[in-house]
């Protein structure tokens, strides 16, 4: 739809006059309030997904590339020559940055999800472990494949790409999950509001007719629908942007072992993005009424 700038500037002028043609209280009225206010507080959580995906996506994306594990499988009295050997093989491979075999804290770390936290590493056959940092370059993980099968018969590469590219993917698309359900959450907001805005119009049809008689226009007529609407649509998105916002600051922390949880909400800059909601809500409801009214009032012609 065209944006009508006259109305626009007839809205944040306000013509009080034009304004009691609307009934300020009654089903309408709450409806649009609570309409506007529900969809604004589920619109609040849907931008708090999307960006965390995003954030979620980019250092998955950014931190699993450049990193791979190498896997020393071998019996225990080999597994320290091994790991030396295969040290010593990365620190001659190009595009290589940095390698460094875990220490037995960490692999404890590692695998205490799984096993609890008095895991002793003496008790289970489990590979050492090589992490392995890549250089802006990368290396040659075939290469490095075949000198690691001739040089080291226990070392395995993973260089992460059978489950990188799954999550980074699921993680993009539930950042688009995010941006779809804002869609039909505007898109619910225009539908309430063109219901409600034709009750009113349907309602007050002998008040339009006796307007016109007067000599009022359909564009004075529409222009208080419009605003009492679009008013309406924005105080209560403010309610709800205003209740959308508490609620995230206080959801509880989702601290270090969260996985897919860590970082969901908002951050730094972020925090301004949920006031653009309001605004958006009042824009989806000035256009939804204006249509409203446009054809309900040929139709009353």
């Amino acid at each position: 739809m065209k944006v009508d700038f006259k109305l626009v500037g007839a809205l944040i002028a306000g013509d009080r006059q034009a304004d009691r043609i609307v009934p300020p209280t009654g089903f309408t009225a709450q409806l649009t309030l609570f309409a506007a206010g529900a969809m604004a507080f589920l619109a609040v959580f849907a931008l708090a997904l999307s960006l965390a995906a995003g954030r979620l996506a980019e250092r998955w994306g950014d931190e699993l590339a450049r990193t791979s594990t190498i896997r020393i499988v071998a019996p225990v009295g080999q597994v320290g020559a091994q790991t030396d050997a295969a040290l010593a093989v990365l620190s001659t491979t190009a595009g290589v940055a940095s390698a460094r075999a875990l220490t037995d804290e960490e692999q404890e770390a590692l695998l205490a999800p799984w096993f609890g936290a008095d895991l002793q590493l003496d008790s289970l056959p489990v590979p050492r472990l090589i992490e392995v940092i890549e250089a802006a370059s990368g290396f040659d993980a075939n290469g490095l494949r075949l000198r690691l099968s001739a040089e080291v018969p226990g070392a395995f590469l993973d260089d992460h790409t059978r489950w990188r590219a799954p999550l980074v993917e699921a993680a993009s698309r539930l950042r688009l999950l995010g941006w779809v359900a804002l869609l039909l959450i505007a898109a619910a907001v225009a539908a309430m509001v063109t219901l409600a805005a034709n009750a009113a119009l349907a309602a007050n049809a002998q008040v339009i007719a006796v307007l016109r008689l007067v000599g009022a226009t359909d564009r004075y007529i529409s222009q208080a629908f419009v605003r009492r609407f679009t008013l309406r649509a924005l105080v209560g998105s403010v309610i709800g942007m205003v209740l959308g916002m508490i609620a995230i600051i206080l959801l509880p922390s989702s601290g270090d072992a969260s996985g897919f949880l860590t970082g969901f909400g908002f951050q730094g800059m972020s925090w301004l993005v949920p006031l653009f909601v309001p605004v958006l809500t009042a824009g989806v409801a000035l256009m939804a009424t204006a249509f409203a009214s446009r054809r309900a009032l040929e139709a009353l012609s």
